[in-house]
């Protein structure tokens, strides 16, 4: 028995009345992101970044040659506001991780490149990064971890399509 069924437990105890299986499998989840979440954050830290910095290079890099996008691609990739985005490139720019250009094609526009430095940053963040994960995961089955991503995929896919 783990702490979420010790919860639940208590629950039916006094809510006999309620469905409990949803509330033990979010529980789960939310311990999960409470304890690999650290673990994960630790690993950007050695690298200089927050999460959301290293997502923001992550997604420059990903792109491919020349590594540039525009703020407003970035912001919506990561689902969030212009404004959150800006503070996070005024940061990873005070760094020397990324440049601000006028985008030529539009003026208005403005196009966020990598550097060298940010490159650099974001290869050895990802690769240690990649490292953790799969030492977080060491415990399940290659066949474990496939049925969970597999159940993974579908629950987030009904959740954000509005299925559920």
């Amino acid at each position: 028995m783990d702490a979420v069924d010790q919860h639940i437990e208590q629950w039916r105890t006094q809510r006999p009345d309620l469905p409990l299986d949803a509330m033990a499998t979010f529980g789960r989840l939310g311990r999960l992101l409470g304890t690999a979440g650290p673990a994960i954050e630790a690993v950007f830290l050695r690298h200089g970044l927050t999460t959301g910095e290293f997502d923001v290079l992550a997604a420059l890099r990903r792109s491919g040659e020349p590594f540039t996008l525009t703020p407003s691609v970035l912001a919506r990739s990561m689902m969030l506001s212009p404004a959150a985005m800006t503070n996070r490139l005024d940061r990873l720019e005070g760094a020397g991780h990324v440049t601000r250009t006028l985008d030529p094609g539009n003026r208005r526009s403005m196009l966020v490149s990598l550097t060298a430095s940010g490159r650099a940053t974001v290869d050895a963040a990802v690769t240690e990064h990649v490292a953790n994960e799969e030492r977080l995961l060491a415990v399940l089955t290659r066949a474990e971890r496939e049925t969970l991503d597999g159940l993974v995929r579908t629950l987030l896919a009904g959740i954000e399509d509005g299925q559920t």
